[in-house]
This record gives C-alpha cells, structure tokens and sequence, in this order.
C-alpha cells in the first residue's frame, strides 16, 4: 500500500499555471497576486485590512513590534503551541508567561487573569490545531486591563468561534500558510487587522522600513525583508477559492475517526459547542508516553506517518533553561499533549477508505496489545 502522508496539500494544475505565469512574466515579489490575496482574505474573512508575508512567524513579529513590545513588557500566552509563538515575544525583548491549555488545546482563561501584572501589554491566545479558544472570555480580561489581543490563528484559516472567523476578534489575527495548513503558498503568513494605523505600520515594516506609495522612496522605520513573492500568492489564490469545501471535506472525514476509533487508551480531539474547526490538525491524546511512541512506530509499518503535535514550550530546551519552570505540575494539560500527543492524517485528499483504514491500524493495535 502506498504511504499515507502526515498532511500533502492540494495544489491543482490552474494553481500550478499560474504560478508558471508570474514566473514568466519576472514580476515575483509584491505584484498584482499579492494584492488579490490581500484583497481575497479580508472578502473571505470580512476584516478591513490584510497584509500578506512572509511566514506566519513573521506575522507575529510584525504584530508585536507593531505594537511596541520591547522589554520590561510581558506577553500572556498558552504553555502549548509551537515554539514561534514564544519565540517572537523573546525577539522584541519581552517575556512570555505561560498559561496552561484545557483539555481542547487551547489557553485556559481561568487562569489568565492571575497572571496579569502592571507589565502585561498582550495576550497572545492560540486557536491551536483550528479549534476556537474562547475569546469572549479573553476578549474581557482584556478590556477589564487595557491590553492587546493578538490572534495566533496559524492553524485557524476558515475556524470560527460563535460564528466569527477566528483571527478576526482580537487587535490582530496572524495566520501561516505553511504545507501542513489547510491552504498553503509553501511559505507565508498572513496579518489582518480592522486598525487602519497598524496595518500600514506592518506594512512599513514588511519592506525595509519603505513607505508605501510615498515618492521619492522614503524609509521611515527600521523594517525588516518579510515580504511574501507574487508566484507565491498565485499558488494559495486557487487554494482560498475551495477553502470551504476544503474544510467541509475534512469536518466529514473528521466525523468518520469519531465513529471508529474505539479505545479506552486514547482521547479523541476535544470541540467546544461555540467552536467549529477547519480540522488542521486531528491530534489523539494517548495514556502514557510509551504507548503514543508505539503506536506511532505501529503506524508507521502500515505506512501511515504520523507526528507529535505542538510543543509543551516551556519544557523545549531553550525556554526549560532560560526559566526552569516544573511543566509537569505548573502546565500538566500542555506537558500531557506533548508527550502523549499523536496527530494522525487528516486532510481532504484523503478517501473515507483510507480513514477508515488508518482508525482499522490504530484499533489493531491496542487488540494486538490485549488492550
């Protein structure tokens, strides 16, 4: 049987044309595709400004300097994500304080508001794996402290939360267009925002510091090279016309692991009633570390990748020595996913057969375990 990726994205023969088309016609960086992008996501997300870069790191960074983070400020944020969403808060010289996730992955809001001191300036919520944390909740403690939101919305591209896309509720919403999201330009990013003033100051900062549609060319800032290609934007255009069948695809395929995958030993993705995902990622959470790695290994036999999911952050090599935090008793949800997390593929090229197959793999194995 032929291999069954982690994730493969869909990239179509008109995608590929017109990528083809901007590669011949030598106009490559910040042309007419990077502008319908930016034009398409605000459409398709109903938010007033979007800029499209370079990655989604990018995004974050840009948000965050945006906003003046530098240090002395903290930033709020879930002890699960992947390390970017960290790594940008220690990049403008701020700190990260962590928070731990609920069972669904996402920042428990119980606990933000303990954390909130006089340097606090943003909260930094992760709709990880494209399930919806609660921002009605966050959104409160933030105007309770006048402090920022800033949506990492990576995994999020077409979730939504009561309604609303997801990205689009706090101050800023960053999304990534990386091969593992369900649309992708290789590399890419994207920074919406409903603030007239930030978005042109990312938009400074994007490119050098120039200010756009200012003659003669002016550097205003000190900018950085974020800036996302045309041939790129051509590549994911295709991809946000089918995004919503896209998503509904997987949601079906979703549906089908929640009716066969039958084990006492593993814990099916969580989705809050206000939370509709675009199924980024569908991630199980095993009872022990020893059986996730077995079964991973038992996967990969049949010929079904699969891989650990986020990182329990502080717990990373860099973040457990620069601060020495106990994620086993201080973030044990986030320390749980990590070490016990398996994301299984799941992404709308595959087949109700090959789900089927895959959960047939996965039960096999806990029978086969006398389990």
């Amino acid at each position: 049987m032929k291999l069954i990726p982690l994730a493969s994205p869909n990239i179509t023969d008109k995608a590929i044309d017109s990528v083809v088309s901007v590669l011949r016609s030598g106009m490559l960086v910040q042309g007419k595709f990077v502008n319908q992008l930016e034009y398409d996501i605000c459409s398709y997300l109903d938010v007033s400004y979007c800029a499209a870069v370079s990655n989604g790191t990018a995004s974050l960074h840009l948000a965050l300097v945006t906003l003046g983070l530098g240090p002395e400020d903290e930033v709020i944020l879930p002890a699960l994500s992947y390390t970017a969403t960290a790594n940008v808060v220690e990049l403008v010289g701020a700190t990260p304080i962590f928070v731990d996730v609920n069972q669904d992955f996402t920042i428990n809001v119980l606990l933000i508001e303990e954390k909130v001191t006089d340097k606090t300036k943003v909260i930094m919520p992760v709709h990880e794996f494209g399930i919806a944390a609660d921002m009605d909740a966050i959104l409160n403690i933030a105007e309770r402290h006048n402090l920022w939101v800033l949506e990492d919305a990576a995994c999020a591209l077409g979730s939504k939360y009561k309604g609303r896309y997801c990205g689009t509720l706090g101050d800023f919403g960053s999304f990534s267009l990386h091969p593992r999201k369900a649309i992708t330009s290789g590399e890419g990013g994207l920074v919406v925002t409903n603030n007239a003033i930030f978005d042109k100051k990312v938009r400074i900062l994007r490119n050098h510091g120039i200010e756009p549609e200012v003659q003669p060319m002016e550097f205003s800032e000190a900018g950085f090279n974020y800036r996302l290609t045309d041939f790129q934007s051509a590549l994911v255009l295709d991809q946000l016309a089918s995004l919503d069948d896209i998503i509904a695809k997987r949601n079906d395929l979703a549906a089908i692991y929640y009716q066969e995958l039958k084990s006492d030993h593993f814990r099916l993705p969580i989705v809050p009633n206000y939370a509709f995902s675009n199924w980024q990622t569908f991630q199980i959470v095993l009872n022990d570390q020893k059986t996730r790695n077995s079964l991973k290994d038992h996967l990969l036999k049949n010929n079904i990748q699969s891989n650990y999911g986020a990182q329990c952050i502080p717990e990373v090599k860099f973040f457990k020595n620069k601060y020495q935090l106990d994620s086993s008793n201080k973030f044990p949800n986030a320390f749980e996913a990590y070490n016990q997390g398996l994301a299984i593929p799941l992404y709308e090229k595959l087949t109700e057969e090959d789900i089927n197959y895959i959960s047939d793999c996965v039960n096999d194995f806990f029978k086969r375990n006398g389990e």
